[in-house]
């Protein structure tokens, strides 16, 4: 009769066979994917003159708001982030931020709640957001 460490010591795991198998095939990646409301494309776009840097800050703020996973997405607030981390996600300078938070502020699209925290609308102007039903509770 066998002895049961000896048995245990010669016994494989499939877990660590799938993993051996699963390391071997090449990893696919899957792309993310946010959904942004048509009429940024079809209005903002169109009716603000807004540079590269201010669309991608835009999008940037939008997307941490109303397409990942937030506490304070109910109230349209973003998670408080310092200017060098977005900067840095981004690709800019901080005076391009800073200056691109005042274009977006001065449009009405984004209010900064305290620095690095930020108001997102969710349909981009308070007409849209009246226009479509969008309430926020008051965070004031």
């Amino acid at each position: 009769m066998e002895d049961v460490r000896s048995i245990i010591a010669g016994h494989t795991s499939k877990k660590s066979t799938q993993t051996s198998r699963a390391s071997k095939e090449p990893q696919i990646k899957v792309a993310t994917t946010s959904e942004i409301p048509d009429l940024f494309f079809d209005e903002i776009l169109v009716d603000y003159k807004l540079s590269r840097i201010d669309i991608q800050v835009l999008m940037f703020l939008y997307r941490q708001v109303w397409c990942r996973p937030n506490l304070f997405r109910e109230f349209g607030i973003g998670p408080v982030q310092t200017y060098i981390d977005i900067s840095s996600s981004l690709n800019l300078t901080i005076d391009d931020l800073q200056q691109s938070l005042r274009i977006l502020e001065a449009c009405q699209f984004v209010e900064t709640i305290r620095a690095g925290q930020y108001f997102v609308r969710k349909y981009f102007t308070q007409e849209n957001d009246a226009l479509y039903g969008q309430h926020y509770n008051d965070f004031a």
